[in-house]
Parts: structure tokens; C-alpha cells; sequence
């Protein structure tokens, strides 16, 4: 089955900062695929592999296109570098719609966070509660004036429902105030830096808010491969032991030697790659797991993180 089987071309692309670009990409051959705020696609890169960008809901959005926003990144592995590069016109295969940060169902009212690049998927979020005419309230976070993308999209969306908050001044967000002004049946979304969720999730569990109400996805740096060592897999139930180069997955690595591994998102954030460990030190790198989770070394999610040690054993 093709992993990319979206054929897109770019119609339109803008720079909605000096380091965020939004493009709009036709769908060929076919009908735009059906999916609801917080859903992603995985564009192919020309290196092989591919980079997950979640679906926007832009206003005035053509019904035969999909739109995204992309950040340039520093230490850019390919994926924002090949984005920003893309003219009107190119092609490039995608995935079908994935959807691991759904919204709920029902009339309870949202409480959405967003900080940089993280504002793609809660601006589909509050573009989909508007058209239920569900309450809502849309905090956006970032450093300085000049930075925060897709500003005028959002107010055209939320209307009164927009804060928005600049490190550098008095409008500094304050998650306690914002969460002390959330209805006690809200739901709680947040996207963004490591940092900004792991706030958001302390500061609402410190409000009371049941954890299955907080909500999250993560938007991390591309992190350049040469940083990630190799190591051994060791499969307990046969004692196979198989090699993971740097810049590879485990799964990618179980997969090449012919093992059959179960998993979806390839991001850390969905859990069904979750596997234990038996022995040796993972180095977490998903979002799913809680501290005391990471600190057991019990349990990992095999699509993202690594190993510490020089060999893993896992329970596959």
C-alpha cells in the first residue's frame, strides 16, 4: 500500500512571518480527503523519509485544496528547508489524514493553547467549535510582536475569542488565570513547545482538571540525525538482535529485518508502538508517557525514542 498516495500541487504559498510560510496545495487525481481539526498529513521528502504538518482550516479555503504552515528550522534536517523552497506549481506526494488530537464530541466548552507553529492545528480546532457554535476561548503564545503566524486568520475565526500573549510584555501569559477562567466542564488543548505543554498539563492537573480532559500535540525542532547514536535491539521472545543506525528508528530498523511492528502515528504521540523494556536505558522522546513512566524505564514508545545504553531489550 503507498504510504503517500496524495498527489498535491502548489497553488499559493505566503509568508506569514520571516520564519513561518503558509502554503495551499491542490489535491490531483481525486477528491480532497475528508478530515476534522487536529488531523495531520505526512509529505514526502526528496531524502526518502517524510514530515508530518497538521491540516489548516483556513477561511475562504478553496473545497478542492488543503492548506499548511511550516516552519524554517535552524537545525532543519530537509523537511522545512524543502517546504520553504516549494514554487508554485511543484508536486509532492503526501499521506492520507491522520487524526491522533481530536476534539471531542458534544456541547462541553474548549479551552485551546497554542504557542509558534503549534497554532496550525488549534486554528482548525476553533475554525471547527465556530461552526458548531460551541464556546470556546483561544490562547496564542509568543515571544515578541512580529512572530505569532497566521494572526489575522484567527481573529477573522475566533472573533472575541482570541487572548494574545507576548513573552517581552505585560500581556505574558498566565496559565493559572487563563485556566481559573475556564468552565468546569472544559476541555483543554494545547500545542506547541515541550515546555509550553508540559506547563499547561501541571498548571490544569493543578486546577483539578481530570487528565482526560487535557489534551496535547507536540511540535518539536527537527533535531539533526548526527546526533543519535547507534544501538542494539535485543527481541526478547527470540534473543534476535538487530542494529539501529543513527538517523534510524527502531522501528524502521525492526521493520528492515523482517520483523512486523505495530504502530501509527511515528511521532510519540499516539502510544500504540508502546512497548516494555526489559532491560537497558531508553532515551524518551515521545509525548505520551507520564515522568514517573519515563523514570521506570519500564515502558517506551519505540516510534521515536532511543537508547542510553548501548543495548535495549524489549518485550516484542
Amino acid at each position: 500500500m503507498d504510504a503517500h498516495p496524495l498527489k498535491l500541487r502548489v497553488r499559493s504559498y505566503a509568508a506569514e512571518t520571516p520564519f513561518v510560510r503558509s502554503l495551499v496545495l491542490g489535491v490531483e487525481d481525486g477528491p480532497v480527503p475528508p478530515w476534522r481539526a487536529g488531523a495531520h498529513i505526512r509529505v514526502s521528502l526528496p531524502n526518502g523519509g517524510d514530515r508530518p504538518y497538521s491540516l489548516m482550516a483556513l477561511p475562504g479555503l478553496a473545497e478542492d485544496a488543503l492548506a499548511l504552515g511550516v516552519l524554517r528550522e535552524e537545525a532543519s534536517t530537509g523537511g522545512s528547508q524543502f517546504m520553504h523552497a516549494l514554487k508554485i506549481g511543484d508536486v509532492v506526494k503526501a499521506s492520507a489524514p491522520v487524526n491522533n488530537f481530536h476534539l471531542h464530541e458534544g456541547p462541553a466548552p474548549a479551552l485551546l493553547f497554542a504557542g509558534g507553529i503549534g497554532v496550525t492545528p488549534i486554528l482548525s480546532m476553533a475554525a471547527e467549535l465556530t461552526a458548531r457554535a460551541s464556546p470556546f476561548r483561544l490562547h496564542y503564545a509568543g515571544r515578541t510582536q512580529g512572530l505569532l503566524a497566521f494572526l489575522p486568520h484567527l481573529r477573522e475565526v475566533c472573533a472575541d475569542g482570541l487572548s494574545v500573549h507576548y513573552d517581552n510584555d505585560e500581556s505574558r501569559l498566565d496559565l493559572a488565570v487563563a485556566l481559573r477562567g475556564a468552565a468546569a466542564n472544559a476541555h483543554i488543548y494545547v500545542c506547541g513547545p515541550a515546555g509550553m505543554i508540559d506547563a499547561v498539563k501541571a498548571a490544569a492537573l493543578a486546577e483539578g482538571v481530570p487528565a482526560d480532559r487535557i489534551h496535547y500535540e507536540l511540535f518539536k525542532s527537527e533535531q539533526p540525525s548526527s546526533l543519535d547514536l547507534p544501538f542494539e535491539v535485543e527481541i526478547r521472545s527470540t534473543g534476535q538482535v538487530v542494529g539501529v543506525a543513527a538517523g534510524q528508528t527502531i522501528i524502521q530498523a525492526l521493520e528492515a529485518a523482517g520483523l512486523d511492528v505495530l504502530y501509527d502515528c511515528r511521532r510519540g504521540d499516539c502510544g500504540i508502538c508502546q512497548c516494555g523494556v526489559v532491560a537497558g536505558v531508553p532515551d524518551h522522546r515521545d509525548v505520551i508517557l507520564s515522568d514517573d513512566e519515563k523514570a521506570s524505564n519500564k515502558v517506551m514508545q519505540i516510534c521515536v525514542s532511543r537508547a542510553k545504553s548501548e543495548r535495549l531489550v524489549l518485550d516484542l
